[in-house]
């Protein structure tokens, strides 16, 4: 049986909080599908499609619904919370995948979203990682010189740039000689494609639209705090959902353009709220 990947396994017995599966009918290693799990017209004999993880107790377990990631796959998982050695993130089953603090590239917080791959630690658990996402994203986007692209930043290096999954699959970078300092990993970026390598990675640049959309944020979140007698109630660590009702923008839209009016010195962040700088 295969932690972290769907597979069909063998309807062996049923007890009072599950059944158990196996890979034969009389298969001495089994795996427990709890009772909630159990399609109702299931009987003995019958072949179960499903996923196995392991609990909070570390025990392995299977179960009919669908993890948004599996093992070896990559893509974007919201964060839940920050635990003492790392994060949770959503991952659509009944326990969370775990974020370590070593396998981040960044450190998260609560909401972010982040592009992950999952790989078992040496304690043979699924967990996510940050890392080793360069090798993982495809080559082959359908983009060409001068297109506009949507992409999501997904790690930093000071001798090569900002890379960035477009669409959350392709594989690209920004210079390292673009400022990307207002950037955080997760970010969504809007950007112009430069260059198509011979390997068909993407070479980006921020320094047109994506700075003309920014200024357009700000002074449309300035506008927002003056309404507000300057002092707006809330900061860039709101949920999404106030953040687009308030101001229209999405979360990472709105904390590009405040990261942008703070480095200028036009406001100030204390106490979860936004001050005009007089």
């Amino acid at each position: 049986m295969k932690l972290g990947e769907y597979q069909e396994l063998i309807y062996i017995k049923k007890v009072d909080f599950g059944v158990y599966l196996g890979e034969t009918e009389n298969a001495e290693e089994r795996v427990l599908l709890p009772a909630k799990q159990v399609p109702v017209e299931a009987k003995r004999g019958d072949k179960i499609k499903v996923f196995l993880y392991k609990d909070s107790k570390d025990r392995m377990i299977a179960t009919t619904n669908e993890p948004k990631l599996t093992l070896g796959q990559f893509g974007v998982l919201t964060v839940k919370e920050i635990g003492k050695i790392g994060a949770f993130l959503d991952w659509g089953l009944e326990k969370d995948l775990f974020l370590p603090f070593k396998e981040m590239t960044q450190k998260v917080q609560p909401e972010d979203e982040v592009l992950v791959t999952v790989y078992t630690d040496k304690s043979n658990r699924l967990c996510a990682s940050m890392k080793g996402l360069y090798n993982l994203l495809s080559t082959d986007s359908p983009y060409q010189k001068d297109d506009m692209v949507t992409g999501r930043v997904y790690e930093f290096s000071d001798n090569f740039g900002t890379f960035v999954a477009v669409d959350d699959k392709y594989s690209a970078r920004i210079p390292s000689h673009e400022d990307h300092s207002y950037l955080r990993i997760g970010d969504i970026i809007d950007a112009k494609v430069v260059a198509v390598k011979p390997d068909g990675k993407l070479d980006l640049t921020l320094r047109e639209k994506a700075y003309i959309q920014m200024d357009a944020d700000a002074e449309k979140i300035l506008e927002l705090i003056e309404s507000y007698a300057g002092v707006l109630p809330f900061s860039e660590k709101a949920s999404p959902e106030v953040i687009k009702r308030e101001t229209g923008l999405s979360k990472n839209a709105f904390k590009r353009a405040v990261g942008h009016l703070y480095k200028q010195r036009v406001i100030d962040i204390t106490d979860g709220k936004i001050r005009l700088v007089r």
